[in-house]
């Protein structure tokens, strides 16, 4: 296994996982539940703990991905900024998490700035990861690209 498939391989996490994070923080908001609130952020700063290096399996892959014919050049780039941008964007969800859980230690209860936050920054995060897979899947199917 080479980094170009261990990067198509794990890649998939961030982007299901911000979903999946999403939804579990509109639960805990909707139900109040201080467990599902904890559980989620939780949930958050782990995404974030395998998000990161993940992203780095794609700094490793992508001179190996360059040197296969036919692969255009600039949609790599176009994948690795937004991808740089959702990495961002993961870093800071778990860190607001991580903050958010340290406010709401012995027994407080969370914050509701805390969970707001933590929901906005999970579904930006989302989106961010959404837009990264769809470029980097636009590498090597150009049936997605756009056909401006």
């Amino acid at each position: 296994m080479d980094w170009v498939h261990l990067h198509l391989a794990l890649n998939h996490v961030p982007v299901i996982g911000s979903l999946f994070v999403g939804l579990l923080l509109i639960s805990a908001v909707l139900k109040k539940s201080e467990e599902l609130k904890r559980l989620s952020l939780w949930w958050l700063v782990g995404l974030t703990v395998v998000g990161i290096p993940i992203k780095f399996t794609g700094d490793f892959a992508v001179d190996d991905a360059k040197k296969i014919p036919g692969i255009e050049h600039p949609l790599i780039e176009a994948h690795e900024q937004s991808a740089d941008q959702a990495t961002t964007g993961i870093f800071l969800a778990g860190l607001l998490a991580g903050i958010v859980l340290f406010v709401a230690r012995n027994g407080k209860s969370v914050p509701r700035w805390g969970m707001i936050a933590a929901l906005a920054l999970s579904l930006v995060t989302f989106a961010l990861m959404a837009r990264a897979a769809n470029l980097g899947g636009q590498i090597r199917h150009p049936e997605i690209r756009n056909s401006d």
